[in-house]
């Protein structure tokens, strides 16, 4: 039942083990260079678009009734220190085009590194012809949502400076003065630090008339700072201290590392002389950067609507939200008050662009609206799915802009965009939503979890867990972890905070499809209590 992302959220440790064992993976084609820069070079715009304009031509050419062709360059850099030693700073660079084609109501995709008019062109026919060998095996044939073509379109992600252009010298500076600061602490003995960075160069084609160019860079800072009791009995962790964003080394400068790495020490040494928590129900009061993985598994996953139609059953799974037809305008998520938003606009959001891998520029939409299930993620080949529900509510069969490839050797599908508890109408902050609980506990942070294949029964810990009663914060807690069944958690839902509470947190690394790929994807929480939750203690020993 336990999810493999839970691997991937335990700090910078796992996150090193994961970069160095495989866990994420550098494209086909790309360089992985260990302690220097690897060396593709990107042509220009002119000739990116002139190679885009000979894949599509050689793709109409073989028989396709529609092409998109993308060429991207992805880079990142991922710099790892423990105590006062480098660990090691991997790059990677990968460069190549990928050419997906529409034949007789069937997908083909091909993709190549060789970056020339022959290389092109041949990518092109390929994916003609793996369309047509794959039209025996067609469930239904494809039919596309409308889009506007974007004949001249650029975007730029909300990065002020390039982490590419800061040296690794200042990197790993800044991840050792916040060790040694985390190390000053009484019980801190081992500290794991690191930084992770990825930078996209995008470029999209269709014979739609779309010709889009992008850039994203994506930036995450970490760290695992482990407490050990004077006899060696216990060791405890604070982990996941900072959220990854969609912006650039300014942001890991704001975090300001070095500066709180002494607060998140006294944290996780604290943890060694908590109470271990007393199983029972509680009220829950949830901070935004742990209610964003909550939302991100029982709510995100479910309503990707490839997932609820069966067509991920094998490696991501399927949803308990469906099939939608008894669900759309009918099934109550949570209450009337709960609104989910979906969106690839937030500024600094990981699944923030300009313009989807189909070329769709993404809109704003409400998922579950008044505590009612109202739509789902979907991409131009997914929206028609729903034109029954479009029709009966007046609204366009257009796709919600949720198409995205990890990089050019991926075929895109639908990948989540920023999916956010809106605030409530009454401004309260995290302090109102505490004293207005007379018995429970808080949770901050976000920790190990496991969850079922249709996102209904879950499990969830935390970072850090406060004992609450009669309005105030009394002492920590430890070995926490709550149980759920998905609705009627969020039913039990009854206090949200407003717009000054209101943070993203979010997910470097989330698997779906076969083969594998990886998106990035932040979402927006507020501070919100939850009735009468069932509490377990992971401590206990059988």
């Amino acid at each position: 039942m336990t999810d493999r992302r839970e691997f991937l959220r335990t700090g910078a440790a796992a996150a090193a083990a994961m970069a160095l064992a495989g866990g994420w993976r550098a494209p086909l084609g790309a360089q992985s260079v260990v302690g220097s820069r690897s060396s593709a070079v990107m042509p220009s715009d002119a000739s990116i678009k002139e190679l885009m304009m000979e894949a599509l031509n050689a793709a109409r050419m073989a028989g396709a009734g529609y092409a998109d062709v993308r060429i991207q360059r992805q880079r990142q850099n991922f710099v790892f220190t423990r105590e006062q030693q480098i660990q090691n700073v991997v790059d990677t660079d990968s460069l190549g085009c990928g050419v997906r084609a529409l034949v007789d109501g069937t997908w083909g995709f091909a993709a190549s590194p060789r970056l020339t008019t022959d290389g092109v062109a041949a990518a092109a026919r390929e994916a003609v012809a793996v369309a047509k060998a794959n039209r025996v095996a067609r469930d239904r044939m494809v039919e596309l949502a409308p889009t506007t073509a974007h004949p001249d379109a650029t975007w730029k992600g909300a990065f002020q400076t390039d982490p590419w252009d800061v040296s690794i010298d200042d990197k790993v500076g800044l991840l050792l003065e916040a060790n040694a600061e985390a190390l000053k602490v009484p019980n801190v003995r081992f500290v794991n630090s690191g930084l992770f960075f990825v930078k996209d160069d995008r470029n999209f084609a269709s014979t739609d008339g779309s010709v889009i160019t992008q850039v994203v860079v994506r930036s995450w800072p970490v760290m695992a700072i482990t407490a050990v009791s004077p006899d060696f009995s216990d060791f405890q962790t604070r982990t996941n201290v900072a959220p990854p964003m969609g912006r650039g080394w300014e942001y890991v400068l704001s975090c300001d590392l070095a500066g709180n790495a002494r607060r998140w020490g006294e944290e996780a040494a604290e943890k060694l002389t908590a109470k271990p928590v007393d199983v029972g129900r509680y009220d829950l009061v949830l901070h935004p950067s742990h209610l964003w993985l909550t939302i991100h598994e029982s709510v995100a996953h479910p309503t990707e609507l490839d997932r609820a139609m069966g067509y991920e059953a094998n490696y991501a799974g399927t949803s308990f939200l469906s099939p939608p037809k008894d669900m759309l305008g009918k099934f109550r998520y949570g209450p009337d008050f709960m609104n989910i938003q979906a969106d690839r606009s937030q500024e600094g959001g990981l699944s923030t662009i300009g313009y989807d891998d189909e070329g769709v520029k993404p809109d704003t939409f409400d998922i579950i609206r008044n505590g009612i299930v109202n739509d789902y993620q979907t991409t131009r080949e997914q929206a028609p799915w729903l034109d029954w529900w479009y029709r009966q509510n007046n609204e366009p069969v257009r796709s919600h802009g949720c198409s995205f490839a990890q990089g050019w050797d991926n075929v895109q599908f639908q990948r989540m965009p920023n999916v956010s508890l809106m605030p409530g109408e009454r401004d309260l902050s995290w302090d109102d939503v505490v004293s207005a609980t007379d018995r429970g506990i808080a949770i901050i942070g976000d920790g190990s979890f496991s969850i079922d294949q249709q996102r209904y029964n879950a499990q969830f810990g935390g970072q850090l867990f406060y004992e609450i009663r009669g309005g105030r914060i009394v002492g920590m807690l430890k070995d926490v972890a709550y149980q759920m069944r998905t609705p009627d958690f969020w039913n039990a839902m009854d206090l949200i905070g407003g717009k000054q509470g209101y943070e993203m947190g979010g997910s470097f690394f989330d698997g779906k499809g076969q083969p594998g790929q990886s998106n990035a994807v932040s979402h927006g929480a507020v501070p919100a209590r939850f009735r009468q939750i069932n509490v377990i203690n992971t401590g206990r020993k059988a």
